[in-house]
């Protein structure tokens, strides 16, 4: 759906040249809930304005649905922005207009319904996203995830096919960011839009993207699956995100485990294996003894996982070992 062939962007500052965005690739697929995360900064909210030209190249191709934006001209860009929705940090809704009014703008502008067919197309845009009986409310009535919902409806109202989430759930409260973020995932199920949200909370990742591009300095220096990228980060600023999820502060790290005795080895489940007796199992099996140095359970998307540290001594250990690697587990020997 999304193609990014060595697009930069670079800014003029003060007769200097300022780089947002280094020369990148990107492949966004149809239907995917594709996320960008980043400190501020990085260059993710350049990138995120790139899909849909509200930020021009400086140079690269982007390819939408097989066809080149980058060349477009002003009628073109007004036509192609139609297929795309976006949806604001801080909702970006018209105080002076109500609910519905505000869902209805993007179809009064595209001007090729009629008053009764928008009034409709509002209604249903409204029910789905559990406003009906707000439509005649002002934005300064609602809560703040009333209005980030409204801005969802206002960004399908032109049936796109991709949706941009700018920071979508940074103003919102954790539960709130939790209501927003299954609508977001059931919408993409029943709509199959490709959708591209930016975020500095992996938390929001794992919950509810498929792929992930972490962003450091105007460069992609990570990505791929979610599971791949959460559970076995390679580069830095991915792994300062991950422990940032995790609340570990980098001061109050014990990577090496120096005063843990035994080996030490990460075991990563996921799926049904996540549920499995294995360490009993195997410590039944081999003689050994195993301590828990760190771990953690939950889910990524729809897909359980867990990630356990520990320590092994006594027994068969090179046994144990070639049990955990003959089990669906992925093993990581730290020591």
């Amino acid at each position: 759906m999304i193609e990014f062939h060595q697009v930069h962007k670079a800014y003029p500052v003060q007769g200097h040249t300022i780089t947002a965005l280094h020369p990148s690739d990107l492949r966004i697929e149809t239907g995917q809930v594709f996320g960008l995360i980043g400190h501020s900064g990085a260059g993710k909210s350049t990138l995120l304005r790139l899909i849909n030209r509200l930020e021009e190249p400086s140079g690269g191709r982007i390819v939408i649905d097989g066809e080149d934006i980058t060349a477009l001209d002003a009628q073109g860009l007004r036509r192609f922005r139609q297929q795309v929705g976006m949806i604001f940090q801080h909702f970006n809704l018209l105080a002076s207009k109500t609910v519905a009014a505000n869902v209805a703008l993007p179809l009064q502008l595209a001007g090729e319904l009629g008053s009764s067919e928008i009034a409709s197309r509002v209604s249903q845009l409204l029910q789905r996203v559990g406003l009906a009986e707000h439509a005649h409310k002002y934005p300064a009535q609602l809560s703040g995830g009333q209005k980030q919902r409204v801005g969802i409806a206002r960004a399908l109202a032109t049936e796109p096919k991709i949706l941009l989430c700018d920071e979508a759930t940074s103003a919102l409260d954790p539960q709130t960011t939790g209501q927003v973020l299954q609508l977001l995932a059931e919408i993409n199920r029943e709509l199959g839009l490709s959708i591209v949200l930016i975020t500095h909370e992996m938390d929001v990742i794992r919950r509810v993207c498929d792929q992930v591009a972490v962003m450091d300095a105007g460069v992609i220096v990570e990505q791929g699956p979610v599971a791949q990228v959460f559970l076995h980060p390679q580069h830095a600023t991915t792994q300062r995100f991950v422990r940032e999820s995790e609340h570990v502060d980098e001061g109050e790290q014990h990577d090496d485990f120096a005063h843990v005795s035994g080996r030490i080895l990460r075991l990563t489940f996921q799926g049904e294996a996540t549920y499995a007796p294995l360490l009993g199992t195997v410590a039944r099996e081999t003689g050994v003894d195993y301590s828990i140095l760190a771990g953690r359970i939950d889910r990524i998307k729809d897909n359980p996982y867990g990630q356990l540290t520990l320590a092994l001594t006594g027994g068969d250990i090179d046994a144990a070992l070639a049990r955990f690697r003959a089990a669906d587990v992925h093993l990581e020997v730290l020591r």
